[in-house]
């Protein structure tokens, strides 16, 4: 895809990954639409954006509803004519899976899963329309393989895994110039480990217990050691425009992984859990 006057959506375009991807692609001439959940830092990053003379809109949206997701569509719309590039990755970290309450649960996958399947539903078809877009899907190392203390994240982001496999195969037997990515990212230095921030009044009372508190220090840790977000914009960038389907910042951890389950399941060792070296490798 030539980059130049198009249009991308990002979700969580305030901070962390999708803010990193902005800035990448307004370099190439893109015109910028961010959906995020906090208003003030969403409209501190429009207002540098227009500063630096970049096309950019703000849309205060929650993932969670299908509404919200077809109203950032429409704005986009509105604003610049069409969109070519949704990049759905607004995400929030979880507990662990033995002790963490359905309502936790629930919170996590309506925003890690369906967040995904309402920016698909809602840009998807309309790709297929002008017959061109592309797709991108934050997914995780942690969708790769399973995490002690991750379960609810490990289990949104296998989903994402699954469900962005599935939407390339389904889009090339359409024949149309659409296209998917799917980003599987280690430890990067975002503030996911702080996304208790967002949590729920009725949810409040989790970020204190004493497990969740106990994963997210390590998580800090983990993230403060990870790569920095704007190599995630450059990779995201080159996809695009090369059509490539995997992005792996952390490319020896992925494959690592995945060769450790096969060795697994064909009777072999158990794989081993290295948070620290999985952030730098």
């Amino acid at each position: 895809m030539e980059l130049q006057g198009k249009t991308a959506v990002i979700t969580g375009g305030a901070s962390g990954l999708g803010l990193a991807t902005a800035k990448q692609l307004a370099k190439a001439g893109v015109n910028l639409v961010l959906g995020d959940i906090e208003q003030g830092p969403l409209d501190e990053v429009v207002a540098e954006f227009k500063g630096n003379s970049v096309n950019v809109i703000g849309v205060n949206i929650d993932v969670r509803s299908a509404d919200d997701v077809n109203r950032l569509r429409d704005e986009a719309v509105k604003a610049f004519g069409t969109a070519h590039i949704i990049f759905n990755n607004a995400g929030v970290g979880g507990g662990p899976l033995i002790g963490t309450d359905k309502k936790m649960w629930d919170w996590v996958m309506d925003i890690n899963v369906d967040g995904v399947v309402n920016g698909i539903n809602a840009f998807v078809p309309m790709f297929l329309d002008q017959n061109e877009g592309h797709v991108i899907n934050t997914g995780s190392l942690a969708g790769l393989g399973g995490v002690p203390g991750m379960g609810s994240y490990c289990a949104s982001k296998f989903a994402v895994v699954g469900m962005t496999e599935v939407l390339y195969h389904e889009l090339a037997f359409t024949g149309k110039d659409v296209h998917a990515s799917l980003l599987c990212p280690g430890f990067v230095k975002t503030r996911i480990h702080e996304s208790g921030r967002n949590l729920p009044k009725e949810l409040a009372s989790f970020a204190e217990n004493p497990m969740a508190k106990a994963v997210q220090g390590i998580a800090a840790e983990a993230v403060n050691s990870g790569i920095d977000p704007s190599i995630i914009g450059e990779m995201v960038e080159d996809a695009i425009i090369n059509n490539k389907f995997w992005i792996l910042p952390h490319m020896r951890s992925a494959i690592r992984t995945t060769e450790q389950r096969l060795v697994w399941m064909q009777g072999g060792d158990t794989p081993g859990i290295d948070l620290m070296k999985a952030a730098k490798s």
